[in-house]
């Protein structure tokens, strides 16, 4: 078995799951020894008192240190969060006007409590990274690229044939694109992939789809200045422009357009994609068929970033908009 990956400190849902974690078992050590009721409110106040301030000391320390977890042993890392504990521990006591840990007035329960509190954190994260986090991620990752996949196909077949008797040259080209795209599409979706990858898997889409489309398509894409290694989910893009374009544009007697903005705001990446409402493809059957691919990638953002992720959807402004924002991390 492969040693467990250090928690990422700097993650919010690590951070609130660490939080809960140690107040829960705070709160069922106060009610084990707890023999009156009318005392637990107080009892609840002084341990609120005694346990948040270290703690969130501690957190804090942690988000300091987390770049150097990497490049720790297990052992190490498990050593460095209980010396983090130990010492939050005893600062708080002595900004909080205790005594300091000197000879007979060492707080010797206080200090023990940190330790135990920190084992128990770093045990409850081994136990969801080794026996949770891979048989459960890989098999919903698979499962949801799986059903990804046949929609993209089915979509992509159908630009090709429509252009097949009228143009065989480009037809062929046409599959040799769709060949690459599906050495993509058919690989373990495990990974985080870079930017530019993604980036250039939806273009070559688009490209495909203008085979179809013709003139009615035009993206706009503002890329400029996004950073090509930031680390992103795959898949994340294409399917979510594959709705753009066969909930927005196709519909449409004319020409649509499909806006695709990626930039970085501050240490996250703010993704926007818009397109048309066309009333009458609503009634034809072309809206509200969308919710798939944004469930898909609203789990596959949890499962890769926690609760740091946000994904919102809705009409604005007679635009449909889907806009994703992420933490900012680099494939180095």
């Amino acid at each position: 078995m492969r040693p467990a990956r250090a928690p990422d400190w700097r993650n919010l849902g690590v951070m609130l799951r660490s939080v809960l974690l140690v107040n829960a078992l705070a709160a069922l050590a106060l009610l084990a020894r707890n023999r009156s009721g009318e005392a637990l409110p107080f009892d609840l106040l002084e341990m609120a008192a005694r346990v948040e301030p270290p703690l969130i000391l501690a957190l804090g320390l942690l988000y300091l240190l987390a770049p150097v977890f990497p490049r720790l042993t297990v052992r190490a890392g498990w050593a460095l969060v209980a010396a983090v504990a130990l010492a939050s521990t005893l600062a708080a006591d002595a900004l909080a006007g205790w005594d300091l840990p000197v000879g007979r007035d060492w707080p010797v329960r206080e200090a023990l409590w940190a330790l135990f509190a920190a084992v128990a954190a770093m045990i409850y994260f081994t136990v969801q990274e080794r026996a949770l986090g891979p048989a459960i991620a890989q098999a919903r990752l698979m499962a949801l690229s799986a059903r990804i996949r046949p929609h993209f196909l089915f979509n992509s077949l159908n630009a090709v044939l429509g252009i097949i008797r009228d143009d065989p040259r480009r037809a062929e080209r046409a599959l040799e694109e769709l060949s690459d795209l599906f050495r993509v599409l058919m690989r373990e979706n495990r990974d985080l992939v870079t930017l530019g990858e993604e980036l250039a898997l939806c273009r070559q889409y688009i490209e495909l789809e203008r085979l179809r489309l013709g003139e009615r398509l035009d993206v706009q894409w503002q890329t400029e200045g996004c950073p090509p290694d930031a680390r992103v989910p795959p898949l994340m893009l294409q399917p979510l422009l594959e709705n753009a374009v066969y909930h927005g544009v196709e519909p449409l007697a004319g020409r649509g357009e499909v806006r695709v903005s990626v930039q970085r705001a501050g240490g996250d990446l703010l993704v926007e994609i818009d397109n048309p409402l066309p009333l009458a493809g609503r009634a034809a059957g072309h809206g509200g068929g969308n919710r798939m691919a944004l469930d898909n990638l609203r789990e596959r953002l949890m499962l890769f970033f926690d609760l740091e992720a946000q994904l919102e959807a809705g009409e604005r402004d007679g635009l449909y908009r889907v806009r994703i924002r992420f933490p900012y991390r680099s494939m180095a």
